[in-house]
């Protein structure tokens, strides 16, 4: 019977895409998989902390989990408990608090009763309850058209959508074709049928992810400074273009910083993240308190602030921005990516894409299912070209 030897797979990052691929390597194909990260702790911009209150700390900023998936919440949940959390956000415009996404709620939130139900009755009346119509079709499609709702569009679009988006994106622009209004009151950010926050913290899932007798883990250790002749594959989770030292341009990103604060009250605001279109130099502020059960007089905020990210300059790559020019560079990188026998590229910052953390679990877990497939193939070739052999 043919035995080959066990492989050896490299990861360089220990967020949720390399530490999914890690133990499904390790778990089910009894590989040795050795991972490193840049960084001293596991999690990438996902990672957590208890502070001295026990209020669980998003070093960058909120992170929701959510998903339609059944089969990753089920993944999932065999390494953490939950706490069910039904996401919910505010934006203050003109002052007024109003609900996001918006939706008839967050009218109601920034005009007066008589007005605000007005718009409401013609939205209703032209698209029905429950739909997501777009500020775009209000504007542009003319046996759709009203001079009420027009003014709502123009309104919301101008104070909410164009605001926050220039605050954000700056001269990279954004695409705000998907600016919509939702016609119902359902106050969630997501509808997925699975949502919450592990109990013990993203930083603890990961590591509980990791904890496999083949899975080992180097911190402080930055892939370009590693030698990686001996290892079988290499699965690399950063940013494409700095593997191939930029050699076809730099993938333009978003950076952020967050100002953490401690605060002297039971809460800040009534929700997880407030958005500031305008009026302030941060985009947002995080209250991390909202996403456990903890019961203190103390509360932690973070104020988060937008700059450009730039190589070798201590900023990180948070939002990626997908307009024609990026993802023209990006699809060079791709196509160099294909030379390379056994090297694949995952991830936010491999694929260059805005994950969510399911989409980036599905997508390790998609990756995994490619190697495992490869592997069953190589070793039915393998032991018939041996079963020929001793014939």
């Amino acid at each position: 019977m043919f035995n080959s030897k066990k492989k050896k797979n490299l990861i360089a990052g220990c967020g949720f895409s390399g530490a999914v691929l890690a133990e499904r390597l390790a778990n089910i194909l009894n590989e040795d998989v050795l991972i490193i990260d840049k960084n001293s702790a596991p999690g990438g911009l996902s990672f957590d902390y208890k502070d001295k209150n026990n209020i669980n700390i998003h070093k960058f900023g909120s992170h929701i989990f959510h998903t339609n998936y059944e089969y990753i919440w089920k993944y999932l949940s065999k390494f953490a408990s939950f706490i069910p959390y039904l996401h919910k956000e505010n934006v203050i415009i003109d002052g007024n608090k109003a609900n996001i996404p918006f939706n008839l709620n967050s009218i109601y939130d920034i005009f007066p009763k008589k007005l605000a139900s007005k718009f409401e009755n013609k939205l209703i009346k032209k698209y029905g309850y429950g739909e997501k119509v777009s500020i775009f079709d209000i504007k542009t499609k003319p046996f759709f058209w009203d001079r009420d709702l027009d003014f709502l569009a123009s309104y919301f679009y101008k104070k909410l959508f164009s605001c926050y988006a220039d605050k954000k994106w700056g001269n990279a622009g954004y695409d705000l074709s998907n600016a919509y209004i939702q016609t119902d009151k359902d106050n969630r950010v997501f509808k997925d049928k699975y949502q919450g926050i592990p109990e013990t913290g993203y930083t603890k899932l990961i590591e509980n992810i990791l904890n496999h007798k083949n899975i080992k883990v180097l911190f402080d250790i930055d892939f370009k400074n590693i030698d990686a002749n001996g290892f079988d594959r290499i699965f690399y989770t950063g940013s494409i273009d700095e593997f191939f030292n930029y050699k076809f341009g730099i993938l333009q990103y978003k950076s952020a910083k967050f100002e953490i604060s401690e605060i002297n009250k039971e809460f800040y605001q009534n929700t997880g993240i407030v958005k500031y279109p305008y009026n302030h130099d941060f985009l947002k502020i995080h209250e991390f308190k909202h996403y456990s059960n903890i019961k203190c007089d103390k509360t932690v905020i973070a104020k988060e602030y937008i700059e450009d990210f730039k190589p070798n300059t201590g900023t990180d790559r948070f939002y990626p921005v997908l307009n024609g020019k990026n993802l023209e560079i990006f699809n060079r990188y791709k196509i160099e990516a294909k030379k390379f026998k056994d090297v694949y590229f995952l991830g936010r910052l491999g694929d260059f894409k805005n994950y969510s953390i399911d989409k980036a679990i599905k997508r390790a877990l998609e990756v995994f299912e490619t190697i495992r497939f490869k592997s069953i193939l190589d070793e039915n070739l393998t032991s018939e070209a041996e079963q020929l052999i001793t014939k």
